[in-house]
């Protein structure tokens, strides 16, 4: 079990740490898009929808690592002041109730939409926008994916530390 939980939080740590690096480049990205735009009022499609794509790229991958490090917003108003077995039997219900159906209803269903994109060679559907729309869209399904694997990651330790 422990091995489990260390490779799984081992990949979500990686995936979360070369992600984190796009939020420099989207940084860049966007100062060079407005110094252009306000300077010599000029701007691009694909320019927009790089900054889009990164920014959604940098959220469905990184939300695994946000929950590995327990960084997603919570209601604390009683949660910091139990203990760490009632913390566990939280987190355990609350991830196999909610966390696990809802990252499996999600990263199925939207396995279509990147299917059907692909199929499609989709595009972007404005003049200078970005080719192969389905890079962007396939990780959605990824994202999920990988939610899901690091709440496994979660009932697990969350087991764990019931059982001590």
């Amino acid at each position: 079990m422990n091995r489990m939980i260390t490779q799984i939080n081992n990949l979500t740590q990686s995936i979360g740490k070369i992600v984190s690096w796009f939020s420099i480049l989207l940084i860049i990205i966007i100062i060079v898009d407005v110094f252009f735009r306000y300077s010599f009022n000029i701007t691009t499609t694909a320019t927009f929808e790089i900054e889009w794509h990164l920014f959604g790229l940098m959220f469905m991958l990184g939300a695994a690592w946000t929950l590995e490090q327990d960084k997603h917003v919570r209601v604390d108003l009683f949660y910091q002041s139990f203990g760490s077995k009632t913390k566990a039997l939280i987190n355990l219900f609350g991830t196999l109730l909610l966390l696990i159906p809802f990252c499996w209803v999600g990263m199925v269903e939207s396995i279509d939409f990147v299917t059907h994109s692909y199929a499609q060679n989709e595009t972007s559907p404005d003049p200078g926008g970005l080719p192969a729309r389905y890079l962007i869209k396939a990780t959605i399904p990824l994202g999920f994916a990988l939610l899901l694997l690091q709440g496994i990651s979660l009932i697990l330790t969350s087991i764990k530390t019931l059982i001590r």
